[in-house]
């Protein structure tokens, strides 16, 4: 690959990085889904440039690195999300008491979660 051409490929995945962090900043993770398959395509395309060629890529690895964090941080958040919301899931299934020994009791709820109020 020339120069010109292998300049290029990490040039555009220089910019494609750019756009993977303001996608993950503003939590638009459908974009992201889009960028992955081309930002592998990218790396693959420098992995096979020659050590001469690959001279320009410490920028690029840097803000692989960064971008790899800030998915990592936005995968701990939806987990947190879906962990939250199983709670309140089970919240809305049970009652969980306690008597006097300390003895955890689950109550099934059979009406859906909705209580009937009368006058």
């Amino acid at each position: 690959m020339s120069h010109e051409t292998a300049q290029a490929v990490i040039d555009e995945l220089d910019q494609l990085l750019d756009r993977e962090r303001q996608a993950l900043l503003t939590g638009d993770l459908d974009q992201v889904a889009r960028i992955v398959e081309l930002k592998e395509t990218l790396i693959r395309q420098i992995n096979d440039l020659d050590a001469g060629e690959r001279a320009d890529v410490a920028e690029v690895r840097s803000k692989l690195t960064r971008n790899q964090a800030l998915l990592n941080s936005a995968l701990e958040g939806i987990r947190a999300v879906a962990d939250r919301m199983a709670d309140l899931r089970r919240v809305r299934q049970s009652l969980e008491t306690y008597d006097k020994s300390g003895r955890k009791t689950r109550h099934i709820t059979q009406s859906g979660g909705q209580v009937e109020r009368r006058a």
